[in-house]
């Protein structure tokens, strides 16, 4: 009996033993469950600190002298990345930041008028020779001060008086004769007071200025002119459905004949559409042409929703063989027949997001290590555009200096792990390599961009604008703000002044029944429109 009590004692310490190490591994694994949450959350933490507070500049400090070079591999290291170093020496000048040379006052107000004040204030006793008496004369006159004066815009009514004639004959008869000159110019908007040049004007401090319709109101008021933000809305859909939207066609369908185009989509905000919410997301979708060398045209498209039928809207009837740059979004997807291109701006990105505080410098970091490869590139299309080399040419160094570095890149991603603890990492890894089969078509052609950057930089007026305008009321005005937009952007993109250029357009009124031909007289690009708008 008692050797059996001290084997059930033992049998129930057995249990307990093996309770307790059944708890000590389920408390262990929630211990690096929460390890692990704790990390991605400190990580979120570090990332949100640093876009609220850090530099939003995505550059990059340069590499320790001391430090190994990722693309510097010895014989003998065990570092996994190949030596994809130009083997020919290429000399480039270093860059030297120097200080922007302060304008002079004739260079800073060079298309200002100038009005010359002749200084008089001596006596005829003062311009008397103080040593012998006789009168001094003028050998000579130079400018002593310059001054800039603001003059407020002013505003012209202009009354259109039709004469009546009558017949004096058949004045007393039972069937008077009168005639009415019927010569007064059709208005810009049927029975409205609105003429070109107030519309461009209100257009331009809207789009170009970023200046809403309510503070323009208040503006206007003060300077003794009563027009409703209702009248400048109005205004703007109707210019835009009357004379605009022929020209923005022509630009559609000018972009469709090139071979290389870039697109992108941010959110706008619309509040009457049907079956949303006012506080749904609505979206404007960019079309440009990429790096091919020809006029740049550009395209804004609003869209109640981000799917991707959108973007094969815009594109149909594009030529054969078309190269198209796009970000990651897989509404993209849906194109078909169209060679996808890489952005490696969003990839160089998503490495850059995910190196540690502190780390920037370290290439034992996997995060570090993919932004050089992404580094590397920039570094080489920088060099080519600095030694200024034809398309040809680039096509050329890009075979012989990307190619080994897109094929090392594209090895490295393969031997990656998924990190433990960085989430941010992984999303980097999970991009890239979700881009590993376009990686390489822009090596296809030189015409085709590294990055979707142009594209970025061309959609960022729109970004900055509805800062300051907040929302579109109808989805008729979201087309409109689009359509003005596209024409402001053309505008800066041609090097000429907005608000001439769309006035110019106002006094010519092209309307539906133009041919491209004619709509090619009102284009930013013909010297017509470079000589009186520039």
């Amino acid at each position: 009996m008692p050797q059996d009590a001290k084997d059930i004692q033992f049998a129930e310490l057995k249990d307990m033993i093996a309770q307790l190490n059944t708890t000590i591994a389920a408390l262990t694994g929630t211990i690096q469950e929460k390890d692990a949450a704790i990390a991605k959350l400190t990580e979120e933490v570090s990332n949100l600190r640093k876009k609220l507070f850090g530099a939003s500049s995505e550059k990059r400090p340069d590499i320790e002298p001391n430090q190994i070079s990722l693309f510097d591999v010895q014989e003998g290291m065990e570092i996994p990345v190949a030596d994809i170093e130009e083997a020919e020496e290429t000399v480039v000048r270093g860059h030297i930041r120097q200080r922007k040379k302060k304008p002079a006052l004739e260079e800073q107000f060079v298309g200002a008028t100038v009005n010359r004040v002749v200084v008089d204030s001596l006596t005829d006793e003062e311009k008397k020779c103080p040593v012998c008496g006789a009168e001094m004369v003028s050998i000579g006159a130079e400018v002593i001060r310059r001054e800039v004066e603001f003059i407020p815009a002013k505003y012209e009514v202009t009354e259109y008086i039709a004469a009546t004639y009558e017949c004096p004959q058949c004045k007393r008869t039972e069937a008077p004769q009168f005639i009415k000159d019927e010569g007064c110019p059709p208005a810009l908007i049927e029975k409205s007071y609105a003429m070109p040049s107030l519309v461009a004007d209100i257009l331009k401090n809207k789009f170009v200025l970023g200046l809403p319709f309510y503070r323009q109101e208040q503006d206007l008021k003060r300077s003794g002119i009563r027009i409703t933000r209702a009248s400048m809305a109005a205004w703007t859909i109707l210019v835009f459905q009357l004379y605009f939207q022929w020209v923005v066609q022509f630009f559609h369908r000018e972009l469709l004949k090139r071979q290389f185009l870039m697109m992108d989509e941010t959110p706008v905000q619309v509040l009457k559409e049907p079956d949303k919410r006012p506080q749904s997301k609505s979206y404007v979708w960019l079309m440009r042409s990429g790096e091919d060398g020809l006029s740049p045209l550009l395209l804004y498209r609003y869209s109640p929703t981000r799917n991707g039928d959108n973007a094969v809207e815009m594109l149909k009837g594009s030529v054969r063989g078309l190269y198209l740059m796009a970000d990651g979004f897989q509404g993209y997807d849906k194109l078909k027949n169209v060679k996808r291109c890489a952005c490696y701006a969003h990839i160089r990105r998503y490495f850059l997001d995910a190196i540690p505080k502190g780390s920037e410098k370290d290439l034992s970091k996997p995060a570090v290590q993919g932004m050089a490869y992404c580094d590397k590139l920039f570094r080489c299309e920088r060099r080519y555009k600095e030694q200024g080399h034809s398309y040809e040419q680039r096509l050329k160094r890009r075979l012989k200096d990307e190619k080994p570095a897109v094929e090392a890149f594209t090895k490295w991603l393969g031997g990656q792990k998924p990190s433990s603890t960085s989430n941010k990492f992984n999303k980097a890894l999970t991009y890239a390599r979700n881009r590993q089969d376009i990686l390489m078509t822009y090596l296809e052609d030189g015409r085709c961009s590294l990055s979707n950057n142009m594209s970025e930089n061309t959609i960022r007026p729109v970004v900055v604008g509805r800062k300051n305008w907040l929302f579109s009321d109808t989805m008729d005005g979201a087309e409109a703000s689009m359509g003005i937009y596209t024409i402001v952007e053309m505008a800066k993109l041609h090097g000429l002044e907005p608000y001439k250029y769309m006035k110019y357009i106002l006094e010519r009124r092209p309307a539906y029944q133009f041919s491209d031909e004619e709509l090619e007289k009102p284009a930013p690009w013909s010297d017509r429109v470079q000589e009186i708008c520039r």
